[in-house]
């Protein structure tokens, strides 16, 4: 696991801080998206104001990007190897479990067009779909 997270840091021109390893090594054993508190609570070697530039890095470089929540609150999810500093490749569906909360990228199920009335302009889309979780819905 220490290769990969090594050759994502270098293919994103970034250093290998102790801090980065630590925040990607987290973010591959998840399978949900990662609030700044979690991370916190996770890695305690590291401040809050750490964690928090390492996350804004990790968004500037497309290394996470930000997944969408109804509580206002930022969660962030690995990218895949396609997106970069110019452009995030995240145009997918997000999932949040009503039981456990936690949301999971839905990777295969992308966001469909949408046509807007003329003079209005999309910058950016998001889908949240709420509903039970595999894990979840095998007790529910």
């Amino acid at each position: 696991m220490q290769e990969r997270v090594a050759h994502i840091l270098k293919h994103h021109q970034l250093r290998v801080t102790a801090c980065r390893k630590q925040v990607i090594t987290f973010f591959l054993t998840q399978r949900h998206a990662i609030g700044h508190a979690e991370l916190e609570q996770e890695l305690e070697d590291f401040d809050r104001v750490t964690i928090y530039r390492t996350l804004n890095t990790f968004l500037e470089k497309g290394i996470v990007h930000q997944v969408p929540d109804d509580v206002g609150g930022a969660k962030y999810a690995l990218c895949s190897d396609d997106c970069d500093e110019h452009a995030h490749q995240d145009n997918h569906v997000h999932f949040k479990c009503v039981e456990c909360h936690k949301l999971t990228c839905i990777e295969e199920v992308g966001i469909p067009t949408i046509t807007l009335p003329e003079g209005f302009v999309a910058m950016k889309a998001s889908l949240l779909i709420k509903g039970v979780c595999e894990t979840c819905g095998i007790t529910a």
